[in-house]
This record gives C-alpha cells, sequence and structure tokens, in this order.
C-alpha cells in the first residue's frame, strides 16, 4: 500500500538513490522505516547481479540512469565525427590540456600538493619532477598517454600492473610495490576524519583470481547485456573494492574507467576531466563507495554518483569549449598581422593578456601539438616583427619574453 502511494517519491528516491540517512528525512508524511522497506523491495525486485569470486554484486536501472545513458550514447560515442565545436585542427590540443587536467586532479586526490599552473608549466615544458607531488601529476600525465596509444587492447592482469607501474614509479615507499598486487592482508580503507576503518579488502590469496574475473568482464560480454558506461563504473568500483595495491588504487581505478570506455568507443572520455569533478566532491565519492557496500554490495549508489560525476564532466567541457572559441576568435585579429599564423596569433594574445608571461620553445611545442623547429620558428619570426625578445638564460637555453615596443606595434599593425 505505501509502495502505491509513494509511487511520485518512489521514482525520486531511487532516481537519486538515497541511502536511509537521507530517505529518513524526506519521507514526508510516510512512516520512515515503512518508505525504506518500499525502496528496498523496489530496488530488490529490480535488481541484476554481477558476480566476482565467491561475491555477489548488485544494480538498478533507474529512470535518470537511462536518461543519462541514452544523451552520453549520442554526445560522447560512435564513430563520426565531434559535434560540439572542436576543430579538427585544434583536437590535439584539446586532448593535451584535458589529459592534463585528468592528470593533476586525479594526483591532487591522492595528497599532491602542487598548484595547476605550476603543474602545468612542468608538463608542458618537459620539466624534470622534483618532488612527490610532481612525480604523481608527471606519472599520471604519462599513464593517460599510455592508455590513448593503447585504447584497442585486451585489458590483462599485466596490462593493469603496467598502468600501476606507471601511475606509482618513484611514489611509492617500496619500490618494489611499483606493479605487482598487495602480499599481505594488512590493508584497510579507513575514513580519515573519524579513523574508522570502512573496508576490509578480500584477502590477498583471492587477488590473482578477482583481477582475472574483473579482465574477462571487461573484455567479454555477458549473456545479459550491461551497458558499457555501466560496467565501466563497475569495473572502477571494483578496483577500489578488491584494493589489489598497497597505494594507487584510487588512481588505477579512475585510469582503468577510462580505458574502458575508450576501447568501448565512447571517444569523447578523452576530451573529459571526470577526477577534476571527483575531487571536487571528495566526501560524496567516497559516500558513495561506502554506500555500495553496506547496503548490500549496491551498485547503483556509486554508479549514480559516477554517472553525475559525467555529466558535470561534460558541462564543463562544453564551457570550455566555448571560452576556448571565443579565445580563438579574440585572437583572430592579430592575423591581421602579415606573416603570422594561426599560432603565432595565439601567442601574441597570450603576452598580450598576460605582459609578464615567460615563453619557451619546449612549451609551444606542448602547447600546440608542433615540432621544435616549428616553435622555435614560430617564436623567432615574432622576434623578427619586433613582438617579442629573446632573453639568453645560459649558453643553451633561451626564453622569449614580451617586448617594450608591444603595444606601439599592435597599434600599427591594427
Amino acid at each position: 500500500m505505501v509502495k502505491l502511494q509513494l509511487e511520485g517519491s518512489l521514482r525520486e528516491f531511487q532516481d537519486g538513490y538515497l541511502y536511509w540517512d537521507k530517505i529518513k528525512y524526506k519521507s514526508r508524511n510516510y512512516n520512515p522505516e515503512e518508505v525504506w522497506h518500499a525502496v528496498k523491495f523496489d530496488r530488490y525486485l529490480k535488481r541484476s547481479p554481477v558476480k566476482f569470486g565467491n561475491y555477489t554484486f548488485y544494480y538498478m536501472i533507474t529512470d535518470y540512469m537511462q536518461r543519462a545513458l541514452h544523451q552520453f550514447d549520442m554526445h560522447i560515442g560512435g564513430n563520426l565525427g565531434s559535434n560540439i565545436g572542436i576543430a579538427e585542427t585544434d583536437k590535439n590540443k584539446f586532448i593535451i590540456s584535458s589529459i592534463m587536467e585528468e592528470a593533476i586532479s586525479s594526483s591532487q586526490m591522492e595528497g599532491a600538493n602542487t598548484t595547476r599552473k605550476k603543474a602545468k608549466e612542468m608538463i608542458q615544458n618537459e620539466q624534470k619532477p622534483r618532488n612527490k607531488s610532481e612525480q604523481m601529476i608527471m606519472n599520471n600525465f604519462i599513464t593517460m598517454k599510455h592508455i590513448v596509444q593503447h585504447k584497442d587492447e585486451k585489458i590483462t592482469p599485466d596490462s593493469i600492473l603496467y598502468i600501476h607501474k606507471l601511475i606509482t614509479s618513484k611514489t611509492l615507499e617500496v619500490a618494489l610495490d611499483e606493479g605487482r598486487y598487495r602480499e599481505g592482508n594488512d590493508i584497510y580503507v579507513v575514513d580519515h576524519n573519524n579513523s574508522e576503518v570502512v573496508h576490509t579488502p578480500p584477502p590477498q590469496k583471492e587477488l590473482s583470481g578477482l583481477m582475472v574475473e574483473l579482465c574477462e568482464f571487461c573484455n567479454n560480454d555477458s549473456k545479459q547485456f550491461v551497458h558499457p558506461i555501466i560496467k565501466g563504473c563497475i569495473v572502477h568500483f571494483m578496483i577500489g573494492w578488491i584494493h589489489p595495491f598497497t597505494d594507487g588504487n584510487g588512481r588505477t581505478a579512475r585510469a582503468l574507467f577510462y580505458w574502458y570506455m575508450l576501447k568501448k568507443g565512447y571517444w569523447l572520455i578523452e576530451y573529459l576531466s571526470i577526477s577534476r569533478i571527483i575531487k571536487d566532491s571528495k566526501s560524496q565519492y567516497e559516500k558513495a563507495f561506502l554506500y555500495s557496500e553496506i547496503d548490500d554490495n549496491d551498485l547503483s549508489y556509486f554508479i549514480t554518483y559516477h554517472i553525475r560525476t559525467m555529466e558535470k564532466a561534460f558541462d564543463a567541457l562544453k564551457a570550455y569549449i566555448t571560452r576556448k572559441q571565443k579565445e580563438v576568435f579574440q585572437a583572430a585579429k592579430f592575423l591581421m598581422i602579415s606573416n603570422v599564423n594561426d599560432r603565432m596569433a595565439q601567442i601574441l594574445k597570450i603576452v598580450h593578456d598576460d605582459p609578464e608571461r615567460i615563453l619557451n620553445i619546449k612549451e609551444i611545442q606542448s602547447r600546440f601539438d608542433v615540432s621544435s623547429f616549428t616553435a622555435r620558428s614560430d617564436l623567432r619570426q615574432l622576434v623578427e616583427l619586433g613582438f617579442l625578445e629573446i632573453v639568453q638564460v645560459n649558453k643553451k637555453k633561451q626564453i622569449f619574453i614580451r617586448s617594450k615596443q608591444f603595444e606601439k606595434l599592435l597599434s600599427k599593425f591594427l
């Protein structure tokens, strides 16, 4: 009876996939316990199982999930070209920028302590990491590039171990732990707010078998169809739940999600920085794991959170592209200057907007995905035109700064 009376509220509770701690305050005029029983019964009737080893997990596809998955299928999957306004000539630039964002955010979630500006400069200028935080970010960047290059290959236990090795290089207390499963059972997931153990991973002796089954889940279609994005969310969750490594499980889980999405044809995922959204809602991320485990291994808590994160990342991408298109439009006026190409026009806009900006060849090479020769030619052409000056740092290294007559020249040419 309660279920019938609650039909509208029930859909709301399921779409948000609320747990008891929220539902008991949203039950309105109904008895909270009866509402919770109705919610749980509805989930029980509609749930689907997925097994790994001796463990069974469940998930329910809600109306919200179906609507979101439909939108993702239309906008981030398929084999057609981009329909969100990324010009072919700009694709590499956007991809590199997105991979940098993902590498930085994923590392900052795990304790990397540096600013986005410094991290980007390190990657763009190909600088050697100076500390553990910078090493974590560089590792993530290298790992993401590796995934893009190998996106069509099968996911195997060895390839996951290699990803872990890349992602943890020179950052673990025990170097031998890079790219190998944990060898003990003294691993616990702790809530740092109250020091409470919130998850005890399966014993070490089960790791190998569970990872083999997880790879089979990635590579093979089951008798019952599971939408690829739902599957990717489950893979992400399972790496966190199995916790196969002493450290680096979160970064490996997020990297593996990207790999699986690219492997299944969701090409636009390459442009999204999901970890940046997760970093800004880290407590919700941790609760999604917690609710899934304590409520009968119900993965829908985590899946719902993950899909909402993807929606936010997609919205952020659209806003980013709109902003970049505006910048390109603003840079177009610099193309009116004789002998200035598209890259040089954007360089002029950079130093116009930031008069103190220091440029070098490696940064231009990375920013525009061009050769060292092309980057050097662009900068020297702007020196010859009088817009930039060369500062000799040492016998080999040069930097480029805005010239003193920049504004005067600009007014003359424009």
